[in-house]
């Protein structure tokens, strides 16, 4: 598995890469004829060590597997391609794969394979919106601030709100952590939402324990965060566990607060995250990365994100790596039924530009992707790292007639935000003072 993988630096900073590319070609060669059903009797990660393993067996659906378990990967990758193999089937599928299947599959994938059946997968999600219908393309407004000042907060939601962005969520990572800023930002967000009527969900991106304790205080949660790795020493470094995420997922549950949907965690993910906790077991990232994957599943999350390229050159050395991997996580994603947003990011000492994120964005356009960030000039002055922008967002929605979502979008027309050819308008400017007034105040 591990010598199979396209070329990234964290395999070889693990020293699990193929020393050459006729090494790497022999280990896809040998990988293509190996037989699916393998994967369910040969655990990367020991089952009795990690109860990540223990869920994706014991989670299993045999039956949901059945039209492929005579498949080897290389019979899988024809079988994905095949015109035959569309949503509905792929759909039907979802419980059969295993992460390790997956990601298996995705190390014999051109990326225009990657696009192609990624773009014939469709998830849909719903809380106060739906997500991920197709012709659709959302995106998460991100105000952050190093400071979690309001009024530079609401500087960048108005914004974003005027470029028509906001549909996923209005997702804050707070600068501080701590149960009283949380409750104080996720009050604020509520209070917007309210005041204008807006059809979304909001989250404060703190650790699920913070959010925990905040719904015990009776705060307004929408949705419930946190970041999660692909095996338990993995997530043990994160502070989390199953038991912790089943209990934060209860809680969101009990405030019952989604209007068309209760579809409510948010989780994030990163290629490189085991390795850098010194938690993957000897796997390649990629592998460890979809194992990420059967965790959220787990847990009927509304909004899954790689944040593919936020790790750092150590992972993903450049644009043509970050490239491949964000194609590659939302691919293997889109298979397991999650629905898989990528933030189209890099950091500022990585071999990678703007040109290659233009890039990226592009081909997640073309495959589908569910959503992306939208960040003040694509510059994200809390977390210091490159991400895409609103105007990053419009440029998708018009190059391959995308929308918002459609609750979202009716929103957007009654305010005169967007016109029925979703068109920015002038805007009511009675509405972002209105805005500002009500956040200042």
């Amino acid at each position: 598995m591990a010598k199979a993988s396209p070329l990234r630096s964290g395999d070889e900073l693990a020293g699990v890469a193929a020393y050459s590319a006729e090494e790497r070609v022999a280990a896809q060669m040998a990988l293509a004829e190996m037989p699916l059903k393998t994967f369910l009797t040969e655990h990367l990660v020991p089952y009795e060590q990690d109860e990540i393993t223990r869920l994706i067996i014991d989670t299993h659906d045999i039956k949901a597997f059945s039209p492929i378990s005579h498949l080897t990967v290389g019979d899988f990758r024809n079988f994905l391609l095949e015109e035959t193999t569309d949503t509905k089937v792929l759909q039907a599928l979802q419980r059969g794969l295993t992460p390790e299947m997956v990601a298996a599959v995705s190390k014999l994938m051109r990326i225009q394979d990657l696009v192609t059946v990624a773009s014939k997968c469709e998830v849909i999600t719903q809380f106060r919106n739906t997500i991920g219908l197709k012709g659709h393309f959302s995106t998460r407004l991100q105000p952050n601030h190093p400071t979690d000042d309001f009024k530079g907060i609401a500087a960048s939601m108005i914004d974003g709100l005027f470029y028509g962005s906001g549909d996923a969520v209005i997702g804050i990572n707070p600068a501080t952590d701590n149960v009283p800023t949380v409750i104080r930002l996720l009050e604020m967000l509520d209070g917007v939402r309210q005041r204008f009527d807006i059809p979304m969900q909001s989250c404060i991106l703190s650790h699920i324990t913070t959010t925990i304790q905040a719904i015990e205080q009776n705060a307004p949660v929408d949705l419930v965060f946190q970041s999660i790795g692909g095996t338990e020493a993995t997530n043990t470094s994160f502070g989390v566990n199953l038991n912790i995420l089943q209990e934060g997922y209860e809680a969101g549950l009990s405030l019952k607060r989604g209007t068309v949907g209760n579809n409510l965690m948010y989780f994030e993910t990163g290629q490189g995250s085991s390795l850098s906790a010194n938690a993957h077991h000897g796997l390649d990232q990629q592998t460890c990365e979809t194992r990420a994957y059967a965790v959220a599943r787990h847990f009927n999350p509304l909004l899954v994100n790689t944040v593919v390229g936020f790790i750092g050159p150590e992972y993903l050395y450049n644009g043509k790596q970050i490239i491949r991997a964000g194609l590659e996580d939302h691919f293997c994603g889109k298979l397991l039924g999650l629905p898989m947003g990528v933030d189209v990011c890099y950091t500022n000492h990585a071999e990678a530009d703007q040109d290659d994120m233009d890039t990226l964005l592009t081909l997640l356009g073309a495959a589908g992707c569910n959503f992306i960030m939208g960040v003040p000039g694509a510059d994200d002055v809390m977390l210091h790292y490159q991400s895409t922008s609103f105007h990053d967002a419009l440029y998708i929605r018009h190059l391959l007639g995308l929308r918002p979502a459609p609750e979202f979008e009716a929103w957007l027309m009654k305010m005169n935000i967007f016109d029925e050819k979703m068109s920015l308008k002038s805007g009511n400017k009675q509405l972002i003072s209105s805005v500002t007034g009500f956040i200042e105040g």
